[in-house]
This record gives structure tokens, sequence and C-alpha cells, in this order.
């Protein structure tokens, strides 16, 4: 299997029309056993990748997914990320904002998340949300304290996209990477995996009333994710759109370009002093005795 990555990134400072990116390409694997072989090896190769980086202690990576309701956010990240060291990586999911949170800008929340050096960190929904479903619903602006005058302004929103490309390029600058997922779902296909939700008892507990309602706003959200990639895919922190319709395909893919984002750091293991070499030498003989 050969993935070429940069068939999904989307182009920096290039209009995005989601129509002409697919929701489902030819499957990257032979059957079910290939894909498990297939996902084992990457795991395999990140996890090994994940120690170099958590050993060198210079760079961090954070990791954004977005998308429709049941595009397989959870999946992806589960899957993909289950032979990390829990201690090298933290996922973060964000909900509606809480009382505290809103007393502050609307980057603060998701920047106390951030990863440190040597660590992954994976926001499961992020900062991104302030423009996609507080721009299809603007009335959620009028809960988060901001004044009337700022809110009703339409230039809002490209401010808020210049927030977040600075601050993406500041991240950068600083050492962390940041890699960006759109899982990209038809509607026919969350039409199906809704009625999953409520036709198999195992799935129940994840449709909610809620998933009918913001299915209804389909344009809306297409419209928004379309002008949100436009304006916040860049070179140093890139969009990439990711054909959901085949779970285990968007996996493959997803975990093909993490490895390359850490592969591109060009990390080594700390090379060791002559005198941290010989108290090692000393020790060892203290050991052996």
């Amino acid at each position: 299997m050969h993935i070429h990555t940069a068939d999904f990134r989307v182009p920096a400072g290039k209009r995005l029309r989601l129509k002409k990116w697919a929701t489902t390409i030819h499957r990257l694997y032979k059957s079910e056993q290939d894909y498990r072989r297939l996902l084992n090896a990457g795991v395999a190769e990140l996890s090994a990748l994940q120690r170099l980086l958590y050993a060198s202690n210079n760079y961090s990576l954070l990791l954004v997914f977005q998308a429709m309701d049941a595009a397989g956010k959870d999946g992806a990240i589960s899957h993909v990320l289950t032979g990390v060291n829990p201690q090298g990586c933290e996922v973060t999911s964000f909900k509606h904002p809480s009382a505290e949170e809103l007393q502050h800008d609307f980057l603060w929340r998701t920047t106390r998340c951030l990863p440190a050096r040597g660590r992954i960190g994976v926001f499961n929904r992020s900062y991104y949300e302030e423009v996609l479903i507080v721009r299809v619903h603007p009335e959620i602006l009028l809960g988060q304290g901001i004044p009337d005058k700022l809110a009703s302004d339409d230039k809002i929103w490209k401010g808020r996209y210049r927030s977040i490309v600075e601050l993406e390029e500041h991240l950068h600058r600083s050492g962390t990477r940041v890699i960006k997922f759109f899982l990209h779902l038809s509607k026919e296909e969350q039409r199906k995996r809704l009625l999953a939700r409520i036709d198999e008892p195992e799935k129940n507990w994840k449709f909610s009333e809620a998933d009918l309602v913001e299915r209804g706003f389909w344009d809306q959200y297409t419209r928004a994710f379309e002008e949100c990639l436009s304006a916040t895919s860049t070179k140093s922190a890139p969009w990439h759109v990711v054909p959901a319709d085949d779970k285990y395909s968007a996996r493959l893919i997803v975990s093909r370009v993490v490895i390359e984002a850490l592969q591109s750091l060009k990390m080594t293991y700390p090379k060791l002093t002559v005198a941290r070499q010989t108290e090692l030498k000393a020790m060892r003989k203290h050991l052996m005795q």
C-alpha cells in the first residue's frame, strides 16, 4: 500500500469546494485481515516515532480532528493511536464551553491543553468550533459575553480566522507541528450511520435528537467548513480532507499523514557526552560488582 498524502492536503491560499473532494476512494486494503495488518504496522511505526519524539524532547505534535456528526473521529483517534504510550499522548475532547471558559477569549480553553515538548496532543473538536458551529448558529455569540458591536459585525469570522492562523504559526515557530484532519463524510453515509445508532442496541447510547437537528443544517455546515478550510490551511499547519465513507481507509490515511509528519522532523536520540559515557561505565562497573 502506498498513500500519496499530498492528494488529501488542502493547498494554502486556495478556495475549496467540498463537492469536488471525494468522500470515498478505492479502498486501500484487500480484506479486513489486510486492513488489520496495515493498521498494526502503522501503529508500530507510530509508536517508535513517538518514543523518539519523547526522547529528543524538541518538538511536539498537535492533531486536530473536525467533521460532521458520525464521521468517525473517535474511531480514527482510538485506532490510529492505540499503540502510543499514554504518557506521551493526550486526547482532549471539547464540548460546550463551561461558564469559566466563556469568561475568556475563544482560544483560551484550548490553549491550556496544548501538548508539551516531546508529546502528541489530539483535539477531538477544537477552537475551530468557534468558526463552525458558532457560525451556523450565530445566536451562540450572544451567550459568550462578547460586546454587542463585535458580535454583530460580519468581520468577526475573518478576525477569528486570522487569530487561529497566527496562533498556529506561533506554535510552528515554537516547535509544535499542527496537523489538521477534516473527515469528509457524505450525507447519505451519515444517514446510514445514524440509522445504525438507532437500530443496533450497542450503538443506541451514541444517538441523540441533536444529531437530527444538526443534520438539518447540512448545507450551512458545508459552507462553514469550506470557508474555514480555505482560510486556515497553511503550509505550516495544513488541513487534510480525508474521505470518510470508508472508515478503514480513512484510518489508514490518517495514520500515514501522522507518520510522515513525525518523520519529517529528522529526530535523533540524544547523544551522550564523553563525561556522561564515563559516568555510565562507572555505574555499570558498580552494578557488575
